[in-house]
């Protein structure tokens, strides 16, 4: 007779493909079956967790169908964060100019 190896929060975590904190809250609103080794430690049945996993599909193309960031968007945003430092940069540039110039 073989035992069935009960699996860890980070195990159940890597093969839903989820954060650890989910993978708690999930068990805490009793949607995804778990057991308690010693009252304290959370373990989960393998076979439960693939169930569970053909659930989590539709979640996880919520997640999916997020708009893509375009290229314009990404490069106004490292203009917004960045604006200091390329200005700075300039300046300094400028100035390292008039200097060795003459």
């Amino acid at each position: 007779m073989v035992e069935e190896r009960l699996l860890t929060v980070r195990d159940a975590s890597s093969i839903l493909g989820i954060s650890e904190k989910e993978i708690l809250e999930l068990v805490e609103t009793n949607r995804l079956p778990a057991y308690r080794v010693g009252g304290v430690y959370l373990r989960f049945k393998r076979e439960q967790l693939d169930n569970f996993k053909t659930t989590l599909k539709p979640y996880s193309a919520k997640i999916a169908s997020h708009p893509k960031i375009t290229f314009r968007e990404k490069l106004s945003d490292f203009f917004y964060f960045y604006d200091f430092y390329l200005l700075s940069a300039l300046i300094v540039l400028f100035i390292l100019i008039v200097i060795f110039h003459y």
